[in-house]
């Protein structure tokens, strides 16, 4: 009877711990399929929680050369590519502060360092942001909340001060980040 008993807690257990992971806290890695305004696949990206922050390694391909903004947005989806990407909302932000990495009333929970797109359109670079976890970690602002988030691109580079997007211009591509 004992074996019984143990076997019933341990099953009654990890139904609740499944249950529970529905919230995403310990979530350690996702990705995100990149799209650009006619649907065209552009690239992915692996992310990793860490104890501090988040890695983000983009792969991408497809894109016009030049600096390029590339924020997390608010909302994970990218189902709305001919009108922009105005469905992913705007940047991750529950604290409410102003935009840009040099802001002194900023950063916001979405701002990133600029990419470098090369003359042939590819990317292939990693990032760190200390103001976001995957899950849910003390301090830092939640991915994969409720409505979940994604990567957003613009036309132009991010000049990590002005308001709202540091003058970064139209989307150009979206991918909705996804747990692994």
């Amino acid at each position: 009877m004992r074996r019984f008993t143990r076997f019933s807690l341990l099953a009654l257990g990890a139904t609740f711990a499944m249950a529970a992971g529905a919230d995403n806290h310990g979530v350690k890695e996702a990705t995100a399929a990149f799209i650009d305004k006619e649907s065209k696949s552009v690239g992915t990206a692996s992310l990793t929680e860490g104890p501090n922050g988040v890695a983000i390694y983009l792969d991408l391909n497809g894109l016009p050369p030049g600096p390029k903004a590339i924020h997390i947005h608010s909302v994970g989806t990218c189902e709305d590519p001919d009108a922009g990407f105005v469905a992913s909302k705007g940047h991750l932000n529950p604290d409410g502060k102003e935009h840009g990495l040099m802001n002194p009333k900023g950063p916001d929970a979405g701002d990133l360092p600029n990419l470098i797109v090369l003359d042939d359109g590819s990317v292939k670079v990693e990032m760190f942001t200390p103001l976001a976890s995957l899950g849910g970690a003390e301090g830092r602002a939640t991915i994969l909340d409720e409505d979940g988030a994604a990567l957003v691109i613009h036309i132009n580079r991010d000049d990590h001060i002005t308001q709202p997007i540091g003058g970064a211009g139209p989307r150009i591509a979206c991918g909705v980040i996804k747990a692994k």
